[in-house]
């Protein structure tokens, strides 16, 4: 070698050598473990990037960040904090325990939260902070205290985590269309209306005054109860969101003449609404106030045989559902045997009109949770003519962890579970609505001027907010026919017996549009006496040889598949046998383990035969069933940890992910439910709708 190409390769190598450690620095930066250059730019094994236990939320540790860099003032921080537990039951998806023992579990949880909340008053007067109110159900507590003490306080053994106390918002024919009007006279000798069901309703309050809403022993179970947890004391609903919801899943005044048709017949009338304010005259709440509700119910669930939650809001999501507080505090209510109802959220696209991916909000995003996105039924009762509505909330979810390197590995579930009528419904109008700040205020349009007094007044509203009633109903129904069902198994019966829409994808239908008729005939068939060994015998009878629904006049099949966490799984014995994954002490998502970029099927929570379908799909226009469907996102690309890079602002990230028609799923999709923009899908898709009857 001559001495010009010996200096040639010499500099070569110190600058490799220099860049080298330029990219090692950039990423160590953000990390508090060192990683070699390989493991950074080959590695793609999630085991090289396990999760940082972080205990601070990513949102708020840019605000303590911002702070010490002086890009942000002091100030007093709102907080949930998260109790550290002395049993596994936040790492329970569910509970595998007899009711007996589940009361004693919670019993030492409530017993030993108490005792860590004086404690935890002491570590917050320490950082001249203090608590607010403590949840011991479900193991938070609301507090504040200096932004700048933030990272004092974390080092509280008393301490999991602790998130921002963020906003949350109101995200926002029916009989026939849902299949529900030929169910009612299923059982014989009764009527399928609900009856006897309590469905806690957390929103912004509801006017017993509506006539949809007075309580009638025989044709209308009504309001059985209602609590503020705003801390204003208001027992009605003067923003007017509650109570067009809660009218769609349990509405009814037979007696009254305005409504003596049925005209505006909720789902289920005779079920007992428990209505619990947590959003203000302005539609405006706060995390804490919903995990107050949710606490409450779940203490409360035997006095008012509470087995329905359902929640018409959210925010956006920012932490990993294993440790974002709404999802925590779902999943404490579903580990009570709640069924647990959120809708998706109203942020399907962009002022611009364009798809938005990855926008499902929080408790939205958590995998017990029944996440409802809207459908546009035209005003039709024909189901051939129905679409996703457009602002509808898309898949998949976007929480993430941190990884030991300082990049995201996000949760990437497919979401929503199923979509129901959420497009320009007509309901009841708080007869009491707040004269500056109530929804008609803000949107005149909605209401229907058909000259009837303030309590027979009806209006419009749309969005999954009024998506979601319509599938708590619709459980409503289903555990009146069976009350032996666990919330998977009920779940699972949803999703099965849906009906997929052509040219829509997972992430934008879940496994497809609510079928009611379908859901209640399933659940009737389930045995009463709940199987407990995986590949037995589920229902009295077998499966109908014809798996449809005739609904508006036509025939509608069933899809036949139970969407999972990266995929979906397809087939009879899903119906025809027990699955182990509908047992309490797990997940629908636990039947399909993600390992090495591919799903498999659990062989201890699945049994039968059963296809599995690897990632997301798309229903093409000649599809009928969820099979039927092409690959649109595959599992590996949404259960994988994606190799971390450096972009060109010395930044570490992970990659974003692609669906197959060209929408980047990144950071920066989501916006607050309560957005400007967001607000409008309040007055849904413009297109024709359900009429006002005559």
């Amino acid at each position: 070698m001559n001495e010009s190409n010996f200096i040639r390769t010499l500099a070569t190598a110190i600058l490799l050598a220099i860049c080298l450690q330029l990219v090692s620095f950039s990423i160590n930066a953000q990390s508090n473990k060192r990683l070699t250059t390989d493991e950074i730019l080959f590695s793609t094994q999630e085991t090289q990037f396990d999760w940082k236990k972080s205990k601070i939320a990513p949102d708020l540790e840019e605000s303590v960040d911002s702070l010490s860099n002086g890009l942000k003032a002091d100030e007093l921080q709102k907080v949930i904090i998260q109790l550290k537990s002395d049993s596994p039951i936040n790492e329970m998806m569910g509970n595998n325990l007899s009711d007996i023992e589940q009361k004693e579990m919670i019993t030492k949880e409530v017993t030993s939260n108490k005792s860590k909340r004086g404690r935890l008053m002491t570590d917050l007067r320490a950082v001249n902070g203090r608590i607010k109110k403590s949840f011991y159900n479900t193991g938070l507590v609301s507090a504040e205290l200096p932004l700048s003490q933030i990272k004092a306080l974390i080092k509280s053994e008393n301490v999991e985590y602790i998130s921002p106390d963020r906003e949350t918002s109101a995200a926002g024919h029916l009989e026939t269309t849902t299949g529900t009007a030929q169910i009612r006279s299923l059982v014989s000798d009764t009527t399928l209306n609900g009856n006897g069901i309590g469905i806690a309703i957390i929103d912004s309050g509801i006017d017993s005054a509506h006539h949809l809403h007075s309580s009638n022993d025989k044709y209308h179970a009504g309001i059985v109860y209602s609590k503020d947890f705003t801390g204003a004391n208001v027992k009605n609903d003067p923003f007017g969101h509650g109570t067009h919801v809660a009218s769609i899943a349990t509405g009814h005044n037979k007696s009254q003449s305005r409504f003596k048709n049925g005209d505006y017949y909720g789902i289920a009338p005779m079920a007992k609404v428990v209505s619990l304010r947590v959003l203000d005259q302005n539609g405006r709440g706060v995390a804490s106030n919903l995990i107050a509700a949710i606490d409450w119910a779940i203490a409360n669930k035997a006095t008012y045989n509470i087995r329905v939650i359902n929640m018409s809001l959210g925010t956006a999501a920012k932490d990993s559902y294993t440790v974002d507080p709404l999802c925590l505090a779902a999943r404490r209510a579903f580990n009570a045997g709640i069924v647990v109802v959120a809708s998706a959220g109203n942020n399907g696209k962009d002022a611009f009109g364009n798809k938005l991916f990855g926008s499902i909000g929080s408790p939205g995003i958590e995998p017990s949770v029944i996440t409802v996105g809207a459908s546009n039924t035209y005003g039709t009762d024909l189901r051939s003519d129905d679409t996703v509505a457009t602002y509808s909330s898309r898949g998949p979810t976007r929480g993430y962890k941190t990884l030991s390197n300082g990049a995201r590995k996000y949760d990437n579930l497919i979401k929503p579970d199923l979509v129901a009528p959420g497009n320009k419904l007509i309901s009841a109008e708080t007869p009491n609505p707040d004269a500056s700040t109530s929804l008609l205020v803000k949107f005149p349009g909605l209401r229907i001027d058909n000259g009837w007094g303030s309590s027979d007044r009806i209006m419009y509203m749309s969005g999954t907010s009024v998506a979601a009633p319509v599938v708590s109903g619709a459980i409503a129904l289903m555990l009146q026919a069976n009350p032996s069902l666990k919330p998977n198994l009920v779940k699972a019966i949803l999703m099965y017996s849906v009906q997929p829409l052509k040219n829509f994808s997972t992430f934008e239908q879940g496994a497809g549009q609510l079928n009611i008729d379908g859901a209640v005939r399933l659940a009737k068939l389930v045995k009463t006496t709940l199987p407990t060994t995986n590949g037995t015998a589920l229902l009295n009878t077998t499966l109908p040889t014809l798996q449809t629904s005739v609904i508006g006049g036509q025939t509608v099949a069933w899809g036949k598949g139970v969407i999972t966490n990266f995929g979906f799984l397809y087939g009879n014995d899903l119906m025809a046998k027990w699955q182990g994954m509908y047992a309490n002490g797990v997940l629908v998502s636990d039947g399909t383990p993600f390992a090495n970029g591919l799903l498999s099927k659990s062989t201890t929570l699945t049994s039968g035969t059963l296809n599995l379908y690897q990632g997301a799909i798309k229903i093409s226009n000649s599809g009928v069933l969820v099979s039927d469907g092409t690959l649109y996102m595959s599992a590996n690309e949404m259960g994988g940890t994606p190799t971390p890079y450096v972009n060109t602002q010395g930044v570490l990230v992970s990659d974003g992910v692609l669906v197959s028609d060209g929408v980047l799923v990144g950071d920066g999709v989501l916006v607050s439910d309560g957005g400007a923009f967001s607000m409008q899908a309040l007055l849904g898709d413009n297109t024709a709708s359900m009429q006002p009857a005559p």
